[in-house]
């Protein structure tokens, strides 16, 4: 499992193997020139903030580094523990019967892999978006992970599926004990607002490859 301190020192050395500074690596990658810094790692309270899986797949694309290299910036040992293979299903199969089980963990095998650094849910999966309701943030052909154990909070990103077994990534705006309300990325595409009896599972994305 890759620690706080681990990441941090992997987006350091990132940044230093292409004569950047970390507000460069940031800007770079389309982000706040603050996003890295020092004064961003921990809160007041001391407790350890981590860097959003969004910022390291930006910078990632932007340096050209793979997954694998940043898991070998982490550094920590053996590779087999820093980064796992998750399997991979696309959107319109994880509609169908027998890819989950109720809670919505991945069952079965056969899937294709993709590497990920493991963040300590052995039960993350990757699913490839398919379609244009999901742009600008997510396009046709990426992957996204998600992880069944991460919690959730108003406004992560999250991918629902519904009893009727239709598969939505989205942004949850609410989430009360009747029903949860979805923003959709596309404003093409409205506000969805399901009925909690609805919802088979809601699991958080942790992860894209774009």
């Amino acid at each position: 499992m890759l620690t706080h301190k681990a990441i941090w020192k992997a987006i350091d050395e990132l940044a230093a193997s292409h004569g950047l500074s970390t507000s460069g690596l940031a800007r770079r990658g389309g982000l706040d020139p603050t996003a890295f810094n020092v004064s961003k790692r921990h809160s007041r309270d001391g407790k350890p903030r981590w860097p959003s899986s969004e910022s390291i797949a930006k910078i990632l694309d932007a340096t050209g580094a793979s997954i694998d290299d940043f898991a070998r910036l982490c550094g920590g040992g053996d590779m087999a523990q820093a980064v796992r293979r998750v399997p991979v299903i696309g959107m319109a199969q994880a509609g169908a019967k027998g890819f989950f089980d109720d809670g919505g963990y991945p069952v079965g095998n056969g899937w294709d892999e993709v590497a990920f650094p493991d963040l300590g849910d052995p039960n993350a999966f990757a699913l490839e978006i398919t379609g244009d309701s999901m742009e600008p943030v997510y396009r046709d052909g990426d992957l996204i992970v998600v992880s069944p154990a991460a919690g959730i909070r108003r406004r992560d990103r999250v991918v629902v599926k519904t009893t009727d077994g239709e598969v939505m990534a989205k942004e949850l705006a609410r989430r009360t004990a009747r029903q949860i309300v979805l923003n959709s990325f596309n404003p093409a595409y409205e506000q969805r607002i399901i009925p909690t009896e609805q919802v088979a599972w809601i699991a958080r994305i942790v992860w894209a490859s774009q």
